[in-house]
């Protein structure tokens, strides 16, 4: 019986020492969102995943086989559409937003993936 009191005790005690510390995060406006990226290779990872590294992100990863960036970002300091349009002035397309034909353009040969390029 006291055995089961102190376990109790312990749960009641994480729950009010964690609460506090969800509820800084939630206040804190940490959002994940998972958006559509158009690229190639692993230098459109690599120029993608930088470009949404803007102020406010805390992470941007890209697969290459779905081409999804997932990105955890500040709500309270920028926005998804933020997100959107700096991984478009890169060169490469959200389902948002479509990069300049004149970004894309300065794209390497093997980026091109309007052209048809192949993942490689």
């Amino acid at each position: 019986m006291k055995s089961l009191i102190i376990v109790f005790l312990v749960t009641l005690g994480s729950l009010f020492f964690l609460q506090p510390l969800y509820a800084q995060v939630a206040a804190k406006g940490i959002t994940t969102v998972e958006f559509n990226v158009d690229g190639v290779c692993g230098m459109c990872k690599s120029r993608i995943e930088n470009a949404a590294l803007i102020k406010g992100v805390k992470m941007a990863e890209w697969n290459q086989k779905s081409h999804i960036l997932k990105v955890v970002y500040d709500a309270n300091k920028i926005s998804e559409k933020e997100v959107h349009e700096a991984v478009s002035q890169s060169g490469h397309d959200t389902e948002k937003i479509k990069a300049s034909d004149e970004t894309y353009k300065k794209l390497p040969a093997c980026c091109a993936f309007r052209d048809g390029a192949e993942s490689h």
